[in-house]
């Protein structure tokens, strides 16, 4: 019989057992439950060696008992859990057999209700392998086997019928010359480097451009070695930036299952295995590192650090606290700009920085009030991951749109100020970037009101014409008045 050829129907009293991790489910769920304990109480974390010693069985038991992951989040794979629903409905047995926790295999079955039978780890026993194979043997006798990697090799060599998914082609070769009969083959999709550059949010690297405003802003970008340390400054910020990013999808994986959007991330979709985001993260961050401290002032360096453990604290815990999380967002966007002036090592202006912070107060809590309009749609009370109550919805309206009037203020005092003088000619043709800016601030709180915005503001200004149109203005009112 051919891969990929249908079970015949002739062959239903032939118990159907199913691999969970990597197989059922496109992750491995100590990994995650890993990542669930680091999340939320890190320092237990320290006694995993010593669980480690007790055996892998208790390693994972202990994880599962203080993680609790969530399995009805898990990424199933599609393809696999229906045929496995068609096999049930034809009266098959099922048994999922896995060398997870008890906990977690028990909270799976439980949740897709296709299993009669569950073998997992427990009691000491890593149910993997020649033990896995032992048990099956012992409580089936005769059975078809569904796995994904090389760890299920002996158990395909010992079962009726083969059934591969998502295995790596060197493995998928391997079973296919054990003896028994390939009879269907789940493959995988390609991993595209576009899945990469997702993951790593390559778009977002344009908020560091915010790293070049005090250098513009000081009128110094055609000093000579200026431009290339903001430009290694951009870089050293985007490489940081992305894998704080990656560290944050890997700690959001639940709640950004529930999302209707940020559900297709590639860990969270499970495109990415979760390990290797865990490697790819220090690897962007080290070289975030070797670009600050090998070409750009120490005071840079020291930024770029404090802006890596504050946005992992606000991925950690800041992220649920009600207002505070919108604060750092806005001190981070703010942090960048500080950074750009540390790289070129022109003055830290404080118009500057006041402005920057009402402002991106603002686009902050434009975000928030797009996340608790989408709970409003769904009848939901909060959003899981934050703090916010679809009820906050109008204060947040508020809060928002007076920040961003309050940055309009502190632009037409900076105007009034003696600094203006010093860099432009003619400071009083400044003014008009006030109606320019009352105009783009009002305009996109109102579409966001309108349910127009639903991502990241300057995501949404990147993609938008008019926005163009009024950066556009602006730089042509600050070249008049210089």
């Amino acid at each position: 019989m051919q891969p990929n050829a249908p079970i015949p129907d002739d062959a239903p009293d032939v118990p159907l057992a199913v691999d969970l991790d990597g197989t059922l489910a496109r992750t491995d769920t100590l990994h995650e439950n890993l990542l669930v304990l680091f999340k939320h109480a890190p320092w237990l974390l320290l006694l995993a060696p010593l669980w480690v010693l007790r055996g892998k069985a208790f390693f994972k038991a202990e994880v599962a008992r203080r993680a609790r992951l969530d399995v009805t989040a898990l990424p199933y794979n599609e393809a696999v859990l229906a045929f496995l629903r068609e096999e049930h409905a034809r009266g098959r047995r099922l048994v999922l057999a896995t060398a997870a926790d008890r906990s977690i295999a028990d909270a799976v079955a439980a949740h897709l209700g296709l299993f009669s039978d569950v073998f997992a780890s427990e009691a000491g026993v890593n149910l993997s392998g020649s033990r896995k194979l032992a048990r099956l043997r012992e409580s089936l006798g005769t059975f078809d086997y569904v796995g994904n990697d090389a760890v299920d090799l002996p158990l395909w060599r010992e079962s009726r019928r083969i059934l591969v998914v998502h295995a790596t082609p060197g493995v998928l070769r391997q079973a296919q010359g054990l003896g028994p009969p390939v009879h269907r083959v789940f493959e995988a999709p390609p991993t595209h480097w576009r899945v990469w550059i997702r993951a790593l949010r390559v778009h977002q690297w344009a908020k560091n451009a915010l790293v070049f405003v005090p250098l513009l802003a000081a009128h110094k970008a055609t000093q000579g070695g200026m431009a290339p340390r903001a430009v290694l400054a951009f870089v050293a910020f985007s490489l940081c930036a992305s894998s704080v990013y990656v560290i944050n999808d890997l700690l959001d994986l639940s709640s950004d299952r529930r999302h209707p959007t940020k559900s297709r991330r590639p860990f969270a979709s499970g495109d990415l295995p979760v390990r290797a985001g865990v490697v790819l993260a220090p690897v962007l961050l080290g070289l975030a590192a070797v670009v600050a401290l090998g070409t750009l002032p120490l005071s840079f360096a020291a930024l770029l650090g404090v802006y890596s453990v504050l946005t992992l604290a606000y991925s950690l815990r800041l992220k649920q606290v009600v207002m505070l999380d919108v604060l750092v967002l806005a001190g981070l966007y703010t942090v960048r700009i500080f950074g750009g002036a540390l790289a070129v090592g022109v003055p830290t202006s404080s118009w500057l920085l006041m402005f920057s912070t009402f402002l991106f107060l603002s686009l902050a809590l434009l975000k928030r009030l797009s996340e608790v309009r989408r709970l409003r749609q769904s009848n939901e009370v909060s959003a899981h991951g934050r703090g916010y109550l679809a009820q906050d919805y109008e204060l947040l309206a508020s809060l928002g749109t007076a920040a961003g009037q309050v940055s309009v203020l502190v632009l037409a005092l900076y105007i009034t100020s003696k600094e203006v003088t010093a860099l432009y000619g003619h400071p009083e043709r400044l003014w008009l970037l006030c109606p320019v800016m009352l105009y783009w601030v009002g305009r996109i709180w109102v579409l966001a009101h309108r349910g127009l915005v639903n991502e990241d503001p300057l995501i949404f200004a990147l993609r938008d014409r008019v926005s163009y149109v009024v950066g556009v203005v602006a730089a042509l009112v600050l070249w008049v008045a210089t």
